[in-house]
């Protein structure tokens, strides 16, 4: 498993950065960096299936991939983090507090949603998995295609050349295998029945101009939650690429409101307590 790291001031907490569909850490991640670690101790990993994150040989699942989050966390001996999710991240940084629950100490929830049955992003996804298939079967460059095919569906308009070249890049080193899994697992996602349960500070950062997650459904997974705090980003979907820094301006707010001084004030959990020993390993 590929893994980001940066060290952050002495006592800091720990954030988990969780990628979105078919993205890799260095794409979703690493041009703020160097920004969140300036607060606290930065660990950004590829998800299974994606880059070079966990490759087992079984279907792709938000529950095995959240799992090998909690493991990785045994593995580098971290008792508790901030999970930070991107879109399809998003959702898994819920089903991270949902299974895992000691393991989180607040969550930071971006351009995400309880489900997006029904959205834009659930109808691109339709319309994307037969063209992906098709230029793999038919093109020598089968596979570029299918990035670029995925960057215009993810992402959305990437106007600058070099930044679109380096996306299609770090797009394509995810399978298409593993994107069409991770696909099918993000559509069916759905966390409404037990959304409401949350009682670690949260916060959702709303991509306010987005054409693949309406904004009112991200508002909609905020008002779900008990106490969370909403943090307007201006931009689409693909905005933690094409302006990294309104992306991390708005990371660092919704840090703030996470571990500030009244961040037990809006949750409804108690002082965590120390976490028993736990023996487990991360591939």
């Amino acid at each position: 498993m590929a893994v980001w790291e940066s060290d952050g001031p002495p006592g800091a907490p720990t954030l988990m950065l969780l990628h979105g569909l078919s993205m890799t850490a260095e794409l979703g991640w690493s041009r703020v960096m160097a920004r969140l670690a300036a607060h606290a101790r930065v660990v950004a990993p590829d998800l299974r299936g994606h880059g070079d994150g966990v490759q087992s040989g079984d279907p792709f699942t938000l529950e095995s991939c959240v799992d090998d989050i909690s493991a990785l966390a045994s593995v580098l001996g971290i008792q508790q983090f901030v999970a930070v999710g991107y879109s399809m991240g998003g959702m898994a940084a819920q089903l991270l507090w949902r299974r895992h629950p000691l393991r989180v100490s607040g969550l930071v929830l971006c351009a995400t949603a309880r489900n997006v049955r029904g959205s834009p992003m659930e109808q691109a996804i339709s319309m994307t998995l037969p063209a992906m298939a098709m230029a793999t079967r038919w093109s020598p460059a089968g596979h570029l295609l299918t990035a670029q095919t995925l960057a215009s569906s993810v992402l959305g308009h990437v106007p600058d050349d070099a930044t679109r070249s380096w996306a299609e890049l770090q797009l394509s080193r995810t399978s298409l295998a593993d994107a069409v899994a991770a696909i099918h697992a993000a559509a069916h996602f759905n966390s409404r029945m037990w959304i409401g349960e949350v009682d670690v500070p949260t916060a959702v950062v709303i991509t306010t101009r987005d054409t693949m997650v309406p904004p009112r459904r991200q508002r909609r997974l905020a008002q779900a939650v008990p106490g969370a705090v909403t943090v307007e980003l201006v931009g689409d979907h693909g905005v933690c690429v094409t302006d990294p820094a309104a992306f991390g301006d708005a990371l660092v707010e919704a840090l703030h409101v996470v571990t500030g001084p009244r961040a037990s004030e809006r949750a409804g959990r108690a002082p965590a307590m120390p976490m028993p020993g736990a023996s487990c390993a991360a591939g």
